[in-house]
């Protein structure tokens, strides 16, 4: 299977080529960035396709993270995702950048619980809790950083993702002590491709999986200049 990845849901914009029956990534670009995604992905995809030496019909599906992350950032690469699938009519399947955090940890037999947490700004973060062997423990979700950690009752944990050092900086004392500590600044696009080759698509949509509301609302005009206006 021919599995074309992206990810631009947080400070990076990458894409990667998996080939399932090599076991082996053909091509795969990442650039660290905040802002400007929209601007360098396509160009990056083009490279990534040109290195791999395969055009996009020649694919089976396209995997992307969906989120949590940044909206803008998220608009991005799953419109890329979206679009390209439907001119090579082939599957777009979502992968939570939660989960594509763990899999780094979960892909390496560690027997450790491990916590994917994101930095959600306002002193809260996205957090999600998987075993060692992948199977999911507390459900991905949006909470207070002492909130997050307390609840993990599972033992000491290996702590991944953008707000790893977060949570190991606010870890408290008397709980077991983290295991590690892997501060990504965005999922490792590699095992964004190998969870696209397993994800259903039926299932695993390609669309944004919001935990909580944009921080910026559209602002709404009084009534007073609204009845000035008309």
């Amino acid at each position: 299977m021919l599995i074309l990845a992206i990810d631009t849901a947080l400070e990076a914009c990458a894409a990667a080529v998996l080939d399932t029956d090599a076991g082996e990534l053909l091509a795969q670009e990442q650039l660290l960035m905040k802002r400007g995604h929209a601007e360098a992905l396509m160009p990056m995809i083009a490279r990534v396709m040109q290195s791999a030496n395969l055009g996009f019909t020649s694919l089976d599906r396209i995997a992307v993270t969906v989120g949590p992350g940044s909206f803008t950032g998220l608009r991005v690469g799953i419109s890329a995702a979206r679009g390209l699938a439907l001119a090579a009519k082939r599957p777009a399947v979502g992968l939570t950048t939660l989960s594509a955090y763990a899999a780094t940890i979960v892909g390496q037999s560690k027997s450790a619980p491990v916590i994917s947490a994101i930095d959600a700004r306002h002193d809260h973060v996205y957090f999600q809790i998987v075993a060692g062997d992948g199977s999911l423990l507390v459900r991905p979700g949006i909470a207070p950083i002492d909130e997050a950690i307390a609840a993990s009752q599972f033992g000491a944990p290996h702590l991944v993702g953008n707000a790893a050092n977060i949570l190991a900086d606010r870890w408290p004392k008397d709980l077991p002590q983290p295991v590690a500590v892997d501060a990504q600044l965005a999922p490792d696009i590699g095992w964004v491709a190998w969870l696209g080759a397993a994800a259903d698509p039926d299932t695993n949509p390609a669309r944004p999986f919001y935990l909580k509301a944009p921080d910026a609302k559209p602002a709404i005009t009084p009534p007073l200049a609204q009845a000035a206006s008309s």
